[in-house]
């Protein structure tokens, strides 16, 4: 499986892909950082993040796009841009029939530390153990789109118990006899 881990943000997008099965050892494929300028139009900006990930997906042909939740309680502005650069990774990946999945960021973090309280700086170090990387990721959030995959990854088995529970529960739909269709 190849995931390509999104980090939505409009001033600094992580992207991260990552090829493994739950239970084996996972790869890098890629990671880094796609950048826009502070003081551009808005439209300019989510244009270059579209642009960046749609190159991306050409690059390294991800089977699954996993995309941080975006959460805050308090800095709003920030929530929108965040908010709005994830809506363009689930797009370029809705234009590609990708399945997308979505984790919280405490998620990501107790997937990839065992704990889903820890900091930046332990994910990074996990990401780094985990991945079998010589050195840290250069950026945070390169190391959160890392984190993604590998939580994408390790939680797939789980999810899937779930979805096909969640199908065996549900009601088969009613059937409507033709001729009682006027």
């Amino acid at each position: 499986m190849r995931v390509l881990g999104v980090d939505p943000g409009l001033t600094r997008c992580g992207l991260g892909v990552v090829d493994g099965t739950p239970g084996r050892p996972l790869t890098v494929t890629a990671a880094g950082v796609l950048r826009t300028p502070a003081d551009a139009d808005l439209g300019h900006r989510l244009l270059l993040v579209e642009r960046g990930i749609e190159r991306w997906l050409d690059d390294y042909h991800p089977g699954v796009v996993a995309v941080e939740r975006v959460f805050s309680r308090y800095n709003v502005r920030t929530v929108m841009g965040t908010a709005q650069a994830s809506a363009v990774a689930i797009l370029c990946a809705a234009r590609r029939g990708l399945p997308v999945t979505w984790h919280t960021p405490s998620e990501v973090k107790a997937a990839v530390t065992g704990s889903g309280g820890v900091g930046k700086a332990q994910v990074g170090a996990m990401v780094t153990r985990l991945l079998r990387l010589d050195a840290p990721p250069e950026s945070a959030d390169a190391a959160d789109a890392l984190a993604l995959a590998v939580c994408h990854i390790c939680r797939t088995p789980a999810l899937n118990r779930l979805q096909r529970a969640h199908a065996a529960a549900r009601p088969a739909p009613a059937r409507l006899r033709k001729d009682t269709i006027r």
